[in-house]
């Protein structure tokens, strides 16, 4: 696996269990609701995770941008439709975003390499 989604994969999973390990019932229920957000709906998985993805880079949050990008490359999207999605969230944000998606890119592509 890639350093850069491994070192991601491995600091996200350490820090979320100590959060979680506190056992503070809000940031749970937020956790909870993040996560039932994205399940299948009237809405494909697929959609959701480009409407994550956009929302994170307009929102300039590079751990959001990466657990959307590796949601989507798991539900099989491929770089187009990412690129695309990517494209809108640029338009939106504004310039602002393109370091956010320079890095959307090297994530994306650590995680084609893997494949």
């Amino acid at each position: 696996m890639s350093d850069i989604v491994s070192d991601f994969n491995a600091y996200r999973s350490k820090m979320n269990e100590s959060i979680l390990a506190d056992n503070n019932k809000i940031i749970k229920r937020i956790f909870n609701l993040d996560t039932n957000a994205f399940t299948e709906g009237v809405l494909d998985k697929k959609t959701k995770e480009l409407l994550g993805l956009v929302a994170s880079t307009v929102l300039r949050c590079d751990d959001c941008i990466k657990y959307h990008l590796e949601s989507s490359h798991k539900e099989g999207l491929n770089k187009d439709e990412v690129v695309e999605a990517l494209g809108i969230a640029t338009l939106v944000g504004g310039t602002i975003v393109i370091p956010h998606l320079r890095r959307a890119y090297e994530y994306w592509d650590a995680l084609e390499a893997e494949r």
